[in-house]
Order: C-alpha cells, then structure tokens, then sequence
C-alpha cells in the first residue's frame, strides 16, 4: 500500500511538475509560496482588535499557542518520519527552490496556511473560508517548485487544521 502511495505521489508531482506551463507555474508558485513565509500571519494581530476587541488578547494568546504547537509536532512528525524530498527521491529532478530542511512530510508552509485560516474562522469569522483556495494554493506551490509530494501537503492541512481546531 505504501508502495503504490509512493508511486501515485511521484507520478502526481512529476505531473505538474513537468508541465508544459512549468514557466508560468513558477513565477506564480513563487509568489504564492513566499506569502506563506510567516510576515503575512502577523496580519492576525489588527484583525483580532478590529474585529474582536474584548476578546482580542486571549484569540492572540491562542494563536501564539497554536502555532507553537503546529511548529512542534512539524518538526517532530517531519524528523520522525523522515520522508526525503522529490529531488532525493526521483532521478534527475532538481527542485526551484532550496528548501530549509532536509525532509519532506509534513509541509510546513501548507501546515501553517492552514492554521492560520482555520483560526481567522473560527476565532473572527467564517467569511475568512475563502482563504481556503490560498492555503490550498500555498501547498501546490511547494509541489510546484520541487519540494514536496502532495502527500506532504495534505498532510499539513490535516495537521494545521487539527491544531486550530484544538485551539478554537
């Protein structure tokens, strides 16, 4: 079962990317990826005061608890389970960008994409769920630039949708 996981994982990210639109692709995988980063999750600062006032230190106390706990069990999950990258795992792949650790699953930016949207609605608003198709777009972003299977990143929206819902 593993095997076939494997093997669907690597024809999937071969898929996209080897695209014929790989050029188009990755200027726009590129941004996307970038505005996952960590600077945008400051925007939940204004947000909580704007919108929630009375309620504003302890939605932010719980966002810095959240994400605190996303950043532990990313990084224990990813150096427990150890999965190597597309460029190690797939002959002649090169990925477009270098990643800042060596293993693959979970992704870390989908993880935290996620969280971060799970928590603008549950915590402000449900009309942030349209920011779903961002966090979604944050992980084919990582596919799209050679870092991760799409394994990887469902596994950081399960992740970082989990912790927020802990959370919240």
């Amino acid at each position: 079962m593993i095997r076939y996981l494997q093997d669907l994982d690597t024809r999937t990210f071969l898929s996209f990317f080897q695209s014929q639109y790989q050029v188009t692709l990755t200027q726009l995988a590129l941004l996307v990826s970038a505005s996952a980063n960590g600077w945008c999750y400051m925007i939940l600062v204004p947000l909580c005061i704007l919108l929630r006032p009375e309620q504003a230190r302890e939605l932010l106390t719980l966002a810095l608890l959240a994400f605190g706990a996303e950043r532990t069990l990313y990084f224990v999950l990813k150096n427990t389970v150890r999965r190597r990258r597309p460029p190690a795992a797939i002959a002649g792949v090169q990925s477009l960008i270098r990643a800042a650790d060596e293993f693959s699953l979970p992704s870390g930016h989908t993880s935290a994409a996620f969280l971060f949207v799970t928590m603008l609605c549950l915590a402000l608003s449900p009309l942030f769920a349209p920011l779903y198709l961002w966090a979604a777009a944050v992980g084919v972003s990582r596919v799209v630039l050679g870092v991760h299977f799409f394994t990887d990143v469902f596994m950081g929206a399960v992740l970082g949708t989990t912790i927020a819902c802990f959370f919240y």
